[in-house]
């Protein structure tokens, strides 16, 4: 599938395939690969790898165009259960063109700022601008989930709760390090935007772009240390709970052991204590009542 724009008067609007200068490439099919590669004279390799979820973000030259590939998050869906992926974007910049090449359909060009893109390099990198907000979007909800399974977890000991949480680290890890490597893609566009013929005002948002790439990076980190420091507090809380319970359950079990004792002796058939007595049996339950009552005070005692 193909999505088509075109620049008109600083805005960035839909157009059909023939008046269009930015072309998005949403999961490009065999044929429309070859026509990319014979058409524009796209490297083989880099436009498969525009498609490769685990490449890391880089930059190249190439005689006619510029190549790059962007890291971006991926969509989420429930049936990821809380597994926050990264995916590839690929952009090719050519002085008349823009194509962009994509696995997912991803709304790139949305939001007020693209009514005020002046040149393809504008647009280029508003899009890595947007991915950027993007990335800072997943983390706020990984955050806020985050929060929600800290309650559940503390009023329950079930597993499964601190597998979500394991998710979600696992999932800060992976925008870790597609941001960091987005921060360098950033940095040597920056070193060659003289080459590209960046304006003054795209340099300013090329910087823009840079501080909002290594925020979102701390951010990240932040959140991905405090929820491995919670995970190992949750651990250690869960751990205590469970000795706790189980010092309750032999605490009860040797209350009940020690009754059972004494009206266990008791019922031997030996000659036995009280054996002709018409109140043997409240005397009996009386003695197991005073063993609980010592076992009792003895155990406040030693403050079990």
């Amino acid at each position: 599938m193909v999505k088509t724009f075109q620049l008109i008067n600083t805005k960035t609007v839909e157009a059909d395939f023939n008046s269009g200068n930015i072309f998005i490439y949403v999961s490009p099919t065999e044929e429309e690969k070859k026509s990319l590669v014979g058409k524009y004279n796209l490297d083989e390799h880099t436009l498969n790898s525009t498609l490769d979820p685990d490449e890391l973000a880089r930059l190249e030259f190439e005689p006619d165009h510029m190549a790059m590939i962007v890291k971006i998050p991926k969509p989420y869906s429930g049936a990821d259960r809380l597994l926050f992926r990264v995916s590839s974007m690929g952009m090719f910049l050519f002085k008349d063109k823009l194509i962009v090449v994509v696995s997912e359909d991803i709304d790139l060009i949305r939001g007020k700022h693209f009514n005020k893109a002046n040149t393809l390099n504008d647009v280029m990198l508003k899009i890595i601008f947007s991915s950027i907000i993007h990335f800072i979007d997943h983390l706020k909800t990984i955050n806020i989930l985050s929060d929600e399974i800290e309650k559940k977890i503390s009023t329950s000991m079930e597993n499964h709760y601190l597998m979500e949480q394991f998710t979600l680290g696992k999932s800060l890890v992976y925008y870790q390090n597609a941001i960091n490597s987005n921060s360098a893609l950033i940095e040597k566009l920056k070193l060659n935007s003289g080459k590209q013929g960046f304006t003054q005002d795209e340099v300013d948002l090329l910087d823009d772009i840079l501080i909002e790439n290594t925020q979102c990076y701390k951010q990240a980190e932040i959140y991905s240390n405090i929820l491995a420091s919670l995970m190992d507090a949750k651990a250690s809380l869960i751990s205590n709970n469970l000795n706790m319970l189980m010092k309750t359950l032999n605490i009860i079990t040797i209350m009940i052991m020690v009754p059972t004792f004494v009206v266990s002796a008791f019922s031997m058939n030996v000659g036995m204590p009280f054996e002709k007595e018409p109140y043997a049996f409240g005397l009996i339950m009386a003695l197991a009542l005073i063993s609980v009552m010592v076992f009792f005070l003895f155990w406040r005692w030693k403050k079990w």
